[in-house]
């Protein structure tokens, strides 16, 4: 019994959109980003210094958390 290789190229312009899917993903996923770290410093930027130092933060602390958080 022979064994026939059954594959083919892929069909014109699949790998094209494949890139362009995956980039628009990509873009998706760093705007989501951004803006969870956006929210998160503008939340604790409201933040008077008492209720930061309530939650055991300080000003300097923020745009860690924002970025650690995103």
């Amino acid at each position: 019994m022979a064994a026939a290789s059954t594959t083919r190229p892929a069909p014109f312009g699949a790998i094209a959109t494949y890139k362009v899917v995956t980039l628009f993903s990509a873009l998706a996923t760093t705007l989501s980003t951004w803006n969870d770290a956006r929210v998160t410093r503008n939340s604790l930027g409201k933040l008077s210094d008492r209720e930061l130092d309530d939650i055991g933060l300080c000003r300097g602390d923020i745009e860690m958390i924002a970025q650690s958080r995103a």
